[in-house]
């Protein structure tokens, strides 16, 4: 193919347009973090600070926690495989890891409502086992839950409105916010963003 002077030029806007769009994504990126949300607080403020913390009461066996599961920089083995076990199957007893999103989303929503209460947990970690026996029970239990993956919770936290909560968990935009205002609670995950109820 003979060599026109087109081709440089053609190459040219091409870099040119893929640095534009390199930009823009990356400043709508940055922005979107430093977006206040509707309680004034910024989402990337929650995430980088020096500790996580998380309280958190399981209704079904009355077990709590107080644990900063984030420390010196890096997640705390310890307080993560503790909270894992508060947040375990009350059913069957399994544990499953629990995704640190969805625990940072927690965090994240305490430090918005600017709560100190304990989260009040009505489900964390689901086995397929308990899963499935709840779905054949409700239409209300999906068949493949992401609390089956501990990437779902059912909370409500004493001293906010429930209505209130979930406004700030679909502020985040972090995943899917389920509302169910006749058994007081909200679902949140780290699936895709989405909400119902």
């Amino acid at each position: 193919m003979p060599f026109t002077l087109d081709q440089p030029q053609q190459k040219t806007n091409n870099t040119n347009f893929a640095r534009r769009r390199f930009l823009q994504f990356g400043v709508a990126a940055a922005g979107t973090l430093l977006l206040p949300n509707a309680y004034g607080k910024t989402l990337a403020n929650t995430t980088t600070a020096a500790e996580r913390k998380l309280s958190l009461v399981n209704l079904h066996t009355g077990e709590s926690i107080n644990a900063t599961y984030w420390a010196d920089g890096k997640l705390q083995a310890d307080e993560l495989a503790a909270i894992n076990r508060i947040l375990r199957d009350h059913r069957t007893n399994d544990i499953h890891p629990m995704d640190t999103k969805l625990l940072d989303l927690l965090n994240t929503l305490q430090q918005t409502m600017n709560s100190e209460q304990t989260f009040q947990v009505i489900s964390g970690f689901r086995s397929a086992k308990s899963n499935a026996a709840l779905s054949k029970k409700s239409n209300g239990v999906a068949k493949k839950s992401l609390h089956m993956q501990g990437k779902a919770i059912d909370i409500r936290l004493p001293g906010c409105q429930l209505s209130d909560l979930r406004k700030a968990a679909i502020n985040c935009q972090a995943g899917g916010v389920g509302y169910y205002p006749n058994s007081n609670f909200i679902h949140i995950d780290t699936g895709n963003v989405r909400r119902w109820g």
